[in-house]
């Protein structure tokens, strides 16, 4: 028959601080009978097991928890940098369309006073020719005044 190691260590820390909870001064601990250290060590042995599986279990969830959140912070730095990037571009076509607006804005003003100007250039003629007492000369055509440019 092989002999079962004992576990004298563990056996003296276990009993030492059962009977210190107890309130028990001891000078010196039994050790056990070989039966009592087979089934201390298989209780331990499966102890050991459990909380090293229950250790990885913990240490494989926290790894999962840290690559989701690197992977939802890598996406989120993603979203943001795509709507600064979209930003970027709404500002440049607004600053495109405000050019855009300035110039038609322009223009209209342009063709407003050519028309007022072409009105004074017919009134004008037409005081001259009544002065001169001739005949009107026949009207030349108007240009014309383009609209509002859509860009």
């Amino acid at each position: 028959m092989t002999e079962v190691p004992q576990l004298p260590l563990y056996h003296w820390a276990e009993m030492w601080t059962k009977m210190r909870i107890m309130g028990f001064h001891l000078d010196s601990i039994k050790p056990l009978n070989e039966v009592a250290a087979a089934e201390l060590g298989a209780n331990l042995l499966g102890e050991a097991i459990i909380f090293g599986c229950a250790g990885s279990c913990l240490l494989l969830e926290f790894w999962r928890q840290q690559s989701r959140r690197r992977r939802k912070e890598g996406e989120r730095v993603a979203s943001l940098r795509s709507l600064r990037e979209d930003l970027d571009r709404l500002e440049q076509v607004l600053d495109e369309l405000q050019v855009q607006v300035q110039a038609a804005a322009q223009r209209s003003e342009l063709d407003k006073l050519r028309a007022e100007l072409w009105t004074e250039l017919q009134e004008f003629r037409g005081q001259i020719c009544t002065e001169r007492h001739e005949p009107d000369s026949e009207p030349e055509p108007q240009p014309e005044i383009p609209k509002s440019h859509e860009e």
